[in-house]
């Protein structure tokens, strides 16, 4: 089934029964992680992909795929408050390389939107890549109900996640004055309606809860330019480090996990990343993965 007819039909389904597991569409013949350093942005998505077996692994001929970036924040790339606007351009056409029917982008921002989708360059170079840059329309999001949530058990989120065929999500590598880092199970909070804000108490649990209901084909950490300080929104230059590295997956907790090495913070000290391992979402030990370092 595609995921829109699978949601539909398993709506009062238990999660598990809903998301794939950790590992996603890869086999076992790939790495858990690919790590690429050093090589500027479409390139290091393209060499990550390709270690994990390419995007024709992920993608079908046809299919509709949503991409959540980062885009957030009235801030330039140079920032690194939203996703590197070439690295979601490369996403976007290599979706198309593996025969993409549709690639859809959208974000429900915290600045105004039209300044966020702009300024960030991502709503210019996503479409020059060929994709739909849409915004955000209150009355696409639904309630839900999330079965293996234990704070949230419903929560409004956008349509067009619950209806595409694969998701890709592409966050940025960010400090975050709440968990510390806001990296892929955080960028979800762009597909979510209502009070968001209210996520933030016992954040840990929450954010998890999210994650049982939503979740990604393919995960690529954006470490092109990293936000070491005053995160998420920034604004200073002098709290950017360039890293040039891109972390690519399809266990969630696994490329969180790695994303909180590059701050040099030991991922087993996240209350986040704990829970969702302990949950069952994917694996937080990195000395049990298979990492392929490029």
């Amino acid at each position: 089934m595609i995921r829109r007819d699978f949601l539909k039909t398993t709506a009062g389904a238990s999660a598990a029964a809903l998301l794939m597991p950790a590992g996603g569409l890869m086999s076992a013949e790939h790495p858990d992680l690919a790590v690429v350093r050093d090589r500027e942005p479409g390139d290091l998505v393209r060499q990550a992909v390709n270690a994990l077996g390419g995007m024709s692994r992920v993608v079908a001929k046809g299919d509709v795929v949503v991409i959540k970036a980062n885009m957030s924040w009235d801030r330039a790339p140079e920032q690194a408050a939203n996703t590197n606007p070439e690295v979601v351009a490369e996403v976007v056409r290599l979706c198309f390389e593996a025969g993409a029917g549709k690639v859809r982008l959208f974000d429900r921002t915290l600045n105004e939107p039209r300044r966020c989708y702009k300024r960030s360059g991502i709503q210019k170079a996503a479409e020059e890549a060929g994709a739909d840059v849409q915004h955000v329309y209150e009355r696409k999001f639904k309630m839900v109900d999330i079965p293996d949530g234990q704070m949230v058990r419903q929560w409004e989120i956008y349509e067009d996640v619950l209806e595409a065929d694969k998701l890709i999500n592409i966050p940025i590598a960010k400090h975050h004055s709440v968990g510390g880092a806001s990296l892929g199970m955080k960028n979800y909070m762009g597909f979510l309606g209502g009070n968001r804000g209210a996520l933030h108490r016992d954040y840990a649990m929450k954010i998890v809860d999210i994650n049982t209901r939503i979740r990604a084909d393919l995960i690529l950490l954006d470490a092109y330019r990293m936000l070491l300080r005053n995160g998420p929104s920034g604004g200073n230059l002098a709290d950017v480090s360039l890293k040039k590295t891109l972390v690519a997956g399809t266990d969630p907790v696994a490329v969180d996990a790695y994303g909180m090495t590059l701050f040099g913070i030991d991922p087993k000290t996240v209350a986040f990343i704990r829970e969702a391992g302990e949950r069952g979402l994917g694996e937080q030990d990195l000395k049990k993965l298979v990492i392929r370092e490029i």
